[in-house]
């Protein structure tokens, strides 16, 4: 039987400062050398949220070495890492890997372990699945900067063997005693992790609940330098369309989205991306639903600038797409749930971004696109962008490389 990760989506040294010389003046340990430092990702295929932040972390820390389950990152994107290749495990030369390595599940955590990163003075994991499980050495300082708990181990565990098809019988039966053992390896292998920081409060309530550990909570980085309002003013841009856009797999509810537009005919809507729901997305959808398919970075910056306001219906630990809306000067519409309730502004809480629906219903989405039609005065776009920037790559670098040194330094005391 195969259990799989599902395909999903899965964010002091001064901000122009070094990030390794501040570790290397921080404590006795490092004071004569510059720190081995290692960078452990849980996999490299595709570019996410995620991979932002583990970018934002090798530009912090350049001469930091990459370790990864599996290296298949396309080729166009590895200058975004600089260059740089993972060290990967056994799994990435098992025959198929490229392309079904995430059906190797239950061999993650064994896979994580094999890494060798014994001969580092400091070790930064990113991790939503088992990159937080590497072991360490006494002496080392291990922080992670947490994207999640392993959805599927804990609170996605039934949509997710639902949509695998394993939800009853005696495949059901073994698949919960699968992630049964891997909730269990993950709740154990916290422990080797020396500070937590998480994406959101959100996040932080969660390691909390699944860990009984405190994190600190350091927002992922938006690259407001690009996402931008654009050079027309905001009265000169049409905006006569709504806008989605998302990994179509099943926790992003790309299919409420489509299904509230049926309610609104007289509304045009626009949708980028797919994925596995794409056949349940478009069944939802009607006439006045246009499919942009998977869009390039620009022209999803192009569609975020038109838009009359960014449609989010997930529940999303973070959310990066909703902080790129505002930077370019676009409201969202979000699901009040979630790290949308960190980036995202309503009424209540003056200079407004956005609105908030409180049920993942096609219904409920509809009478919030009414209601922000109706609203007076109108979002402002100049307010949006000035939120989104509370989220910038500047600011990530400065607060997260002040982390760790404060970590290293709170090592070598105790030490």
């Amino acid at each position: 039987m195969n259990v799989a990760v599902p395909s999903e989506d899965v964010n002091g040294a001064s901000a122009g400062g070094s990030a390794e010389a501040a570790i290397s003046t921080a404590g006795s340990l490092h004071r004569f050398a510059a720190p081995r430092i290692a960078v452990v990702h849980d996999w490299l295929d595709t570019w996410g949220g995620g991979e932002n932040v583990l970018a934002e972390i090798l530009r912090a820390y350049p001469s930091a070495e990459l370790f990864a389950l599996v290296d298949f990152l396309p080729e166009a994107l590895r200058p975004l890492l600089g260059g740089k290749r993972a060290r990967t495990t056994f799994l990435q030369h098992v025959p198929g890997a490229r392309r079904h390595f995430r059906m190797l599940l239950p061999l993650f955590p064994r896979a994580i372990e094999s890494l060798d990163v014994s001969a580092f003075d400091l070790v930064i994991s990113s991790s939503h699945a088992v990159a937080k499980g590497v072991r360490t050495a006494p002496g080392q300082v291990h922080v992670c900067y947490c994207h999640t708990p392993m959805r599927y181990a804990w609170d996605l565990r039934d949509q997710y063997l639902r949509q695998r098809g394993f939800a009853t019988g005696v495949r059901g039966t073994l698949a919960n005693r699968i992630l049964n053992r891997l909730q269990l390896w993950d709740r154990k292998t916290s422990g080797r992790v020396t500070n937590f920081v998480a994406n959101s409060e959100f996040v932080r309530d969660r390691i909390a609940r699944c860990y009984g550990r405190a994190s600190a909570v350091i927002h992922p980085p938006v690259d407001t330098e690009f996402f931008t309002p654009g050079a027309q003013s905001p009265a000169a841009v049409a905006r006569d369309y709504y806008f989605a856009a998302s990994r179509w797999v099943p926790y992003k509810r790309m299919d409420v989205i489509a299904a509230a537009f049926q309610a609104l005919p007289d509304r045009r809507l626009v949708m980028a991306g797919d994925g596995p729901e794409a056949d349940r997305v478009r069944a939802a959808a009607g006439p006045n639903v246009e499919f942009a398919g998977r869009v390039t970075r620009e022209r999803m910056r192009d569609l975020l600038r038109g838009a009359r306001a960014f449609v989010f219906a997930a529940e999303e630990d973070f959310g990066i797409l909703p902080v790129e809306a505002q930077a370019c000067g676009t409201p969202v519409i979000a699901y009040g749930r979630g790290g949308a309730l960190e980036t995202v502004r309503d009424h209540a809480a003056g200079r407004p971004t956005g609105q908030f629906f409180l049920a993942q219903t096609g219904d409920a989405l509809a009478a919030a696109i009414r209601h922000f039609e109706t609203e007076f005065p109108p979002i402002d776009s100049r307010d949006c962008a000035a939120n989104a920037k509370r989220f910038s790559t500047a600011r990530f670098r400065a607060e997260f490389t002040a982390f760790v040194a404060a970590a290293t330094r709170e090592s070598d005391r105790d030490g």
